[in-house]
């Protein structure tokens, strides 16, 4: 009979430790699921930040493409504006000359001519009639 007695209360707590195995295997499959869906969510997240920054290197690079045409429409433009400087420096010089010539000649004759005074821009060429725009640059303009 004592034997008996033993299996009961062994058999009881055969009874308890299965329940409390069952919970720890259901707490060690919840937390395997929530380390899963953490690692999905982390991995997510790291595939938006790459993507983000595929895009950011994409608008980046249409950026620098935009900075260098406009560079070199700025390099074009400036060339053109030399050349127009020094047409307007040389037909500047001219019209001067050719103003004192009529004064030596109207002098001369002592016949009054009508001799055109140069206007002032002309007479300052380097000087804008207009304020002149602020000129942006980057690095890769200062690169040797």
């Amino acid at each position: 009979m004592s034997s008996i007695p033993v299996r009961r209360a062994s058999s009881s707590e055969g009874d308890s430790q299965p329940t409390s195995d069952e919970r720890k295997r259901k707490r060690m499959i919840s937390n395997r699921e929530s380390a899963k869906r953490s690692r999905m969510r982390k991995q997510q997240h790291l595939d938006d930040l790459i993507n983000q920054a595929a895009q950011l290197k994409t608008q980046n690079s249409q950026i620098d493409v935009q900075i260098n045409l406009a560079t070199q429409q700025y390099v074009k433009v400036e060339s053109e504006n030399a050349i127009l400087r020094a047409q307007l420096s040389e037909l500047t010089e001219r019209l001067q000359s050719m103003n004192s010539v009529l004064r030596f000649i109207e002098e001369a004759s002592g016949m009054a001519m009508d001799i055109p005074e140069l206007p002032d821009p002309l007479l300052k060429p380097l000087q804008l009639p207009c304020a002149a725009q602020p000129i942006m640059a980057n690095a890769d303009m200062l690169q040797f």
